[in-house]
């Protein structure tokens, strides 16, 4: 296939150009100089798609039929389209191949975490729980992981031949799994049933949860282990100043990582019933990272106090539910604010004067604050390929005018 192997070349040719221009690295710089709380030209300004790509990226667009060339014209493609969005995406001089871990069981956790497909196209998914009784507990494991090291060394040999000389290729390994345990609670017993079991069987959900955070723990300490973590302060969001000691040479370990928590299954929750059932067994996950990152698009206003008690925290996720100006009484000066935008007034907006004017007054509470403006969890453009373009160049300009 040789027509395939040279479009890609040429795509990676154009993510090259871009990660060596002075404009990534001014992208960069803005976002290491913010998450290290100095002060950058101006706040960066980042979007992430998730569903959209659907629209911006369909797959009869794409060109190759190999399926691993197909996964590589994806991901160049992905770049250069953020690109031309024209938000502040960092662009890696890099060709990333994750590690391939074999996991034991295949099934992480023993029990099959099964959903009841929506009835209609775009519709909602419905959890079906493996754990349907209490005693179904029994029929958890610990999950363990191992390198693939033969698969592994094929990954990397593939790329290599194919775009080594225009993206040095670079191994990447992360936790293959994290501390948002509520995620994974909500899928073994069922969302509705979880808030129920909270107040008729806090014991058994203690077990679980203290069940989850073991697995992760154990997961974490093999990879580690097996001296292959990579750095991770790349990228939107978490682009950053290295962390932690200098591993002089030697293998990293997770204090020179970012790591990430939320608790959108547990928004309704109180904040004690928060801090109980989730939040104590999320911070020895956490506290072995480097910098801390928490929240998504959860409602924090009442959860402040329990956020900020989070071992080595950085940045604080201010979703569109949780209010602004608590938030900023609390943390401004002490942390990063994470300002992530709705995506409905995005994507649906009644005026598109309306998104300048919700900008322009974040932005007037945020000055003097070190913050990130980023507009996440898109499923649709609703037919409109152009409104992130309209809102990168809306935020910037703001941003600008804020700085």
């Amino acid at each position: 296939m040789p027509e395939e192997r040279a479009y890609l070349r040429e795509l990676a040719r154009r993510v090259a150009e871009i990660a060596a221009s002075p404009e990534n690295e001014a992208i960069c710089r803005r976002w290491r100089d913010v998450n290290a709380m100095r002060r950058p030209d101006r706040a960066p300004v980042w979007c992430r798609p998730v569903g959209a790509w659907a629209e911006l990226l369909p797959s009869e667009a794409l060109v190759c039929q190999d399926p691993w060339m197909r996964m590589v014209e994806c991901e160049l493609r992905m770049t250069l389209i953020k690109h031309d969005i024209g938000d502040d995406t960092p662009v890696e001089g890099t060709f990333a191949v994750p590690a391939i871990l074999e996991r034991d069981p295949l099934n992480t956790w023993g029990v099959e975490m099964n959903r009841i497909p929506p009835s209609r196209p775009g519709g909602a998914w419905v959890y079906d729980p493996p754990l349907k009784r209490l005693e179904d507990i029994e029929r958890l494991r610990l999950p363990s992981v191992r390198l693939s090291k033969e698969q592994t060394e094929a990954a990397l040999a593939r790329a290599h031949d194919l775009l080594g000389d225009l993206l040095p290729v670079r191994l990447t390994c992360e936790p293959p799994l994290n501390a948002t345990i509520c995620t994974v609670a909500a899928a073994l017993r069922g969302l509705t049933q979880l808030m129920i079991d909270m107040i008729e069987s806090p014991d058994w959900v203690h077990r679980l949860m203290a069940h989850l955070r073991d697995g992760v723990l154990q997961t974490m300490d093999q990879v580690e282990a097996m001296g292959l973590l990579s750095p991770n302060n790349v990228g939107g969001m978490f682009c950053s100043d290295p962390i932690g000691p200098d591993p002089d040479g030697g293998p990293l370990t997770y204090a020179n990582l970012w790591g990430c928590a939320n608790s959108q299954e547990f928004d309704p929750v109180s904040p004690a019933m928060w801090e109980e059932f989730l939040l104590q067994y999320q911070k020895p996950i956490l506290e072995r990272f480097g910098l801390t990152a928490y929240g998504c698009c959860e409602n924090l206003t009442e959860k402040i106090d329990g956020v900020l008690s989070i071992p080595n925290l950085r940045l604080f996720v201010c979703s569109a539910w949780t209010d602004l100006g608590r938030v900023i009484e609390r943390v401004a000066g002490r942390y990063v604010i994470m300002w992530r935008q709705k995506a409905s007034a995005v994507v649906f907006p009644e005026d598109p004067e309306e998104l300048r004017r919700d900008l322009e007054a974040g932005m007037r509470q945020l000055q003097g604050c070190h913050y990130q403006v980023v507009l996440r969890e898109l499923q649709t453009l609703a037919g409109h390929p152009d409104r992130l373009h309209v809102w990168s160049r809306l935020a910037i300009e703001t941003a600008e005018k804020y700085a």
